[in-house]
């Protein structure tokens, strides 16, 4: 068994945020894809959409200072960048449908090989249904990557052949940002694009249960 660390979710956060380029227009999913607005680079410009109607989201306030009248979809407050602007709800969907946004990056429950994604309902009896705006985003925007755990509590993959939970979007999913490796979901299956140090490719295999490409 090799020695390694998990990423934790603010280096996780980190990761993702490196791989955003300037200028791009991105939407962060509710849950750990929005600690992803507190690493964006110095000097990089990256425009940060909420579903809820904002353009130009900065990072979290400090401790005291949160305006509750200024939230994101998850209900977090937020700060608003200088040439920051809200607009209607409906505007909003027409922004994320229209193909407007370079990048999305959502939570899931399970995403497949080849990008399958499912994010909204693990299908269970008294499961509360959340797709909210995750499948105008998943198909909307020029890229979706996914930010997760790799492995569930039980220590099962969420990187999987087939996805038994409901559907959020067929093909969708372009990388997926975990605690153990980055990767990226082709046609042909999985391949690496990073790991952490000490993980062994053999190793990271076995967790995921699925081959990856090197």
């Amino acid at each position: 068994m090799s020695s390694y660390q998990k990423r934790s979710k603010e280096e996780l956060a980190k990761r993702v945020a490196q791989d955003i380029f300037d200028g791009a227009y991105v939407n962060l999913g509710i849950g750990m894809p929005t600690l992803v607005a507190n690493h964006i680079p110095a000097g990089r410009e990256v425009i940060l959409q909420s579903e809820n109607g904002i353009l130009g989201m900065g990072p979290a306030p400090a401790a005291g200072q949160e305006d509750y009248d200024l939230i994101n979809a998850g209900k977090q407050p937020i700060t608003l960048l200088p040439g920051g602007a809200y607009f209607h709800h409906a505007d909003s969907f027409a922004m994320m449908r229209g193909g407007h946004l370079d990048i999305c990056v959502l939570g899931a429950f399970q995403v497949s090989a080849t990008g399958d994604l499912a994010n909204w309902s693990t299908g269970e009896p008294g499961a509360i249904p959340a797709v909210g705006g995750a499948m105008d985003l998943a198909i909307g925007a020029k890229q979706t990557w996914v930010m997760m755990d790799l492995l569930t509590k039980k220590g099962e993959s969420k990187v999987v052949a087939q996805c038994t939970y409901p559907l959020t979007g067929i093909a969708c999913v372009k990388r997926i940002y975990s605690e153990l490796a980055t990767l990226e979901c082709t046609p042909k299956g999985l391949k690496l694009i990073d790991k952490v140090d000490g993980l062994a490719h053999a190793e990271l295999e076995k967790l995921v249960g699925l081959p990856i490409a090197a």
